[in-house]
């Protein structure tokens, strides 16, 4: 399997299970708090995948991109939370972060 599929995969999993977590209300709700544990040990089983060839600082740098996006993103839609113009402007500098590391990093595979 392609390391950044991989990667996209864990990224995928992980914003899942994250969501889950939430809708476990502090593991009060059995099926949310048993997908949320499911979905966090395969995030980490295709995490080490991507691992064995890209460089964890990168890794750790795209997931952290990706899944502030995707989780912001869910927290607003799904969960009706407020996101500010900070917020944005916050979140974008860390997307520029990724696209640079990505574009422009020799340490990139």
């Amino acid at each position: 399997m392609h390391p950044y599929l991989s990667l996209l995969i864990a990224i995928l999993l992980e914003t899942a299970a994250t969501s889950l977590l939430k809708a476990s209300e502090q593991y009060t709700r059995p099926l949310p708090t048993v997908l949320s544990i499911l979905g966090y040990i395969a995030t980490f089983y295709f995490l080490s995948v991507s691992l064995k060839t890209i460089p964890v600082g990168i890794a750790y740098a795209i997931w952290s991109g990706i899944g502030i996006i995707l989780i912001t993103l869910i927290g607003f839609i799904v969960f009706h939370q407020k996101i500010d113009f900070p917020a944005i402007i916050g979140i974008s500098l860390i997307l520029a972060g990724v696209i640079v590391i990505n574009l422009f990093s020799k340490s990139n595979i």
